[in-house]
């Protein structure tokens, strides 16, 4: 995959939130079933010649020169303003990078890099993929694309991706410079599909327990999260943890046949309908892989739309626990049309509803301004770090199969709140922790000692590697001195030291074993999973669900 390395642990700040709103918006919910599918505009509409004519008028008689098109744009974004914050317009120059999330993969050479020190540094090459049956491996540095020099350049990944992409079967030549002996090498390479992985990791973090981390829902998730479903039974796990933390969401089908997989037959699952959409239900069919063991589904302020179809379900059906913090409350369906120049309207046409009945959406009867400064008025409030007790915005009471309250109106309200850990995280430590010093620290340590770190497994790896004490030193030696004693003085602090000594481990863990190594390391220290495997592990969990010998259908409570 031609992109920057991602920071396996994202930093929780109000900026992340926003950017998590976007991409849920930019992905939506439904696009009724697939991009592939996708519906054309002018079936629904027809050009607005006014429109066409007040733009042309413009561009004949105006005072100076107009960029058109910026024009149009601009037109079409004040025609939605009114309307919902997840009904967008989307130019052409955006929407195949917006489609290739969704469809699970993108035409590149496949290769993850980092930029350290104005040099392009393979991090990590995929397995089968173009690049490695062109010999590329793990430690190379790119120097050119074709006749583009790309190193000590200034250049940013956007522009190496630009250059790395291309169509399918089309061949791109790179100039490397080689890991092993240094040489300077000229390697040409056919582009092929490239897969995007919506599954980041599946671990057994006990002999019993599984755990799946998903971060979006696309066209492949439920293809990889049966595999990964099926591996880790086969490892025995017999209890599973659901990580749906930052997931904004995705395609309706992938959360609808997750859900299936946990809930025996004929379960209503999810329910949509509009004013021109007639009510619609999806339903759980046949036996499902994992239908009697104990479940937890992990949920954040970040896990929208589809995450919050998944987590409605299991909790209206006493499925399974719902642990973390209150979803981000999206439960409208957008649906796809193509412009004829290329650019496409996602508009929003139904919303959802869970099995009891309830809708999830916030609010945006005040703006959307203010409708984006949730997270802002989460943190204030407390109901982030600590204060669990919050008036819902909608308080009618909906029961679920055991009879449990639950209610709409802003999100998916967990059955066991766990707080941010402000502990073991603060806005300056972030920064020492991903700051390109940091991150070449761990590089330099990673390639200068490759051959010394083998290890059979990540088990064998987390037990006998502990010199993350010497990256941490390197680290400080790139600093000047008033950075050092600026950090020293952060680490004097333990909590602040363990977590970054584990961040090292986590990133170490990570060349070496990929997502599943980065995962096995930082979990360890992670309180929401160490809350799941608590109640797992105890009575509270039989407690929480409380089930009843007559299960009912999960329903809104009527009012007396």
């Amino acid at each position: 995959m031609e992109t920057n390395r991602r920071d396996g642990n994202k930093v929780w700040t109000p900026l992340l939130f926003s950017l998590v709103l976007i991409f849920g918006m930019v992905i939506g919910f439904n696009l009724r079933d697939s991009l592939r599918n996708k519906r054309d505009i002018t079936t629904v509409i027809q050009r607005n010649d006014r429109l066409e004519e007040l733009i042309g008028l413009i561009n004949e008689k105006y005072v100076d020169t107009v960029n058109t098109n910026t024009l149009y744009k601009d037109a079409v974004t004040g025609l939605l303003e009114p309307l919902d914050p997840h009904t967008i317009y989307i130019p052409s120059e955006e929407l195949q990078n917006v489609n290739e999330g969704l469809e699970g993969g993108f035409s590149g050479i496949g290769v993850e890099f980092s930029i350290l020190r104005d040099t392009v540094e393979v991090t990590s090459v995929v397995e089968k993929g173009p690049a490695a049956a062109a010999g590329l491996v793990t430690g190379d540095q790119i120097i050119k694309v074709e006749d583009s020099l790309v190193a000590g350049t200034g250049i940013t990944s956007e522009g190496i991706v630009s250059l790395l992409k291309g169509n399918r079967n089309s061949n791109v030549t790179v100039t490397i410079k080689e890991i092993n002996d240094g040489r300077l090498t000229k390697v040409t390479i056919t582009r092929d599909q490239v897969p995007l992985y919506s599954v980041d990791a599946n671990i057994m973090l006990d002999d019993k327990t599984g755990y799946i981390k998903i971060n979006r829902f696309s066209a492949t998730t439920y293809n990889e999260f049966t595999k990964a479903l099926a591996q880790l039974k086969r490892q025995g796990a017999s209890q599973m943890i659901i990580d749906l933390r930052d997931n904004p969401g995705g395609y309706l089908d992938a959360a609808t046949n997750m859900s299936d997989d946990f809930l025996d037959d004929d379960k209503l699952i999810v329910y949509t309908k509009g004013k021109n959409s007639p009510r619609f239900e999806y339903k759980s069919t046949g036996k499902g892989a994992f239908e009697a063991g104990k479940l937890a589904v992990l949920v954040d302020e970040s896990s929208a739309s589809a995450s919050e179809v998944f987590a409605g379900s299991i909790q209206d059906w006493d499925r399974g626990v719902i642990i973390g913090r209150r979803t981000y409350g999206k439960g409208l369906v957008q649906e796809q049309y193509e412009m004829p120049d290329g650019s496409a309207l996602r508009l929003t046409t139904a919303r959802y509803y869970t099995p009891s009945g309830r809708s999830i959406q916030r609010s945006f009867a005040e703006g959307k301004d203010a409708y984006h400064e949730d997270f802002e008025k989460r943190l204030e409030s407390g109901e982030l770090t600590g204060n669990e007790s919050f008036t819902p915005a909608d308080t009618t009471t909906f029961l679920t199969a055991a009879k449990r309250p639950v209610y709409g109106g802003g999100g998916i309200r967990p059955d066991v709140y766990v707080p941010y850990d402000t502990s073991r995280w603060s806005t300056p430590l972030s920064k020492i922790a991903y700051s390109e010093e940091m991150r070449t620290a761990i590089w330099d340590y990673f390639i200068h000692n490759r051959r010394n770190l083998k290890f059979g497994s990540i088990t064998d790896f987390q037990k006998q590697f502990n010199n993350t004490r010497q990256v941490v030193n390197d680290y400080l030696a790139l600093l000047d001195p008033n950075e050092q004693k600026t950090v020293q003085k952060h680490l004097h602090v333990p909590e602040h030291e363990h977590y970054l000594h584990t961040q090292v481990k986590a990133e170490l863990a990570k060349y070496l074993f990929k997502d599943n190594g980065y995962y096995s390391v930082k979990l360890k220290d992670d309180n929401v999973v160490n809350k799941a495997l608590a109640v797992l592990n105890s009575e509270r969990y039989g407690q929480i669900l409380q089930p009843q010998q007559k299960e009912t259908t999960p329903r809104k409570q009527a009012k007396r």
